[in-house]
């Protein structure tokens, strides 16, 4: 694996010519897990090169000591990438990827960054969008890869692509969980055994909702899951919601010939954490 930390480089590379095969691209922010691992498998598979990005992206934190305690293992991350068998990673810096004096461009991203995700975190997709902007233009892959625990982000993605007019095929891999149902995530690194084993309940509840959608109210499962969550051990809730899987708008009844999601996202030991299952 070849390791680089400038744009001039990378781009010296991947622009040497077309590559036959195709550019696989998995971005991540690092403290890797299975999740990540079977994204940049996927892309082997697909790809003649696969490219990772370690990046921990300030301008996508609206909470200022969430970005501090946002945990780094670069050792180990490069290990196991190694292992994984990809073949080019990208490591900038702050200042490589925001340049001194660039603009942050502004993303029309409708109603996407005023619900769920984007609501309770102001101005966190506009910064998901500076960063992926600034990476697909490196980068320049043939297809993106992204987990679709982040499900609302891939939208965002999707939309930045559509936006930009880039010639970019993105494919969202399933959720990689752990044995209890838990999905996978490197804030879970922050969590105690004690609320790691609590949090199953976010899973739990997403079960519950794809069993009971067809025979309890939408109304009444949020309320059950709200009081499920809260006596499981979680601290507090920022949304449960049931939605088109297309647009993210509350539906009030269950139609099995709607696209539906649920969506949840709480805070346990104080880490926030999020999870999503479709439902139809």
């Amino acid at each position: 694996m070849v390791i680089f930390k400038t744009v001039p480089d990378i781009s010296a590379l991947l622009r040497k010519g077309k590559v036959e095969g195709g550019i696989g691209y998995v971005p991540t922010m690092g403290a890797l897990h299975d999740g990540h691992l079977s994204l940049i498998e996927r892309s082997n598979r697909e790809n003649e090169i696969t490219v990772c990005s370690i990046f921990v992206n300030p301008t996508q934190f609206n909470d200022k000591s969430d970005f501090e305690k946002y945990p780094v293992k670069l050792e180990d991350d490069i290990a196991l990438l190694i292992n994984a068998g990809c073949d080019i990673l990208f490591l900038p810096t702050v200042e490589e990827v925001y340049p001194s004096g660039a603009d942050l461009k502004k993303y029309q991203l409708g109603t996407l960054e005023t619900l769920w995700e984007g609501k309770y975190r102001a101005g966190h997709f506009q910064g998901v969008c500076q960063v992926m902007d600034r990476f697909l233009n490196i980068i320049q892959p043939d297809k993106l890869y992204l987990g679709q625990k982040d499900y609302q982000q891939c939208m965002v993605i999707q939309k930045l692509i559509n936006l930009s007019g880039f010639n970019i095929t993105l494919t969202i891999c399933a959720t990689v969980r752990e044995e209890s149902g838990l999905a996978m995530s490197s804030r879970n690194m922050r969590l105690s055994e004690k609320s790691k084993e609590a949090a199953i309940a976010i899973f739990g509840s997403l079960v519950y909702i794809k069993e009971n959608i067809n025979t309890t109210s939408v109304e009444l499962m949020k309320d059950s899951i709200n009081k499920n969550l809260l006596n499981s051990g979680f601290n507090s809730i920022d949304y449960i919601a049931i939605c088109n899987a297309e647009t993210l708008e509350n539906i009030i009844e269950f139609n099995p010939s709607t696209p539906t999601v649920a969506l949840i996202a709480a805070f346990i030991d104080g880490v926030r954490l999020i999870d999503n299952m479709l439902i139809s």
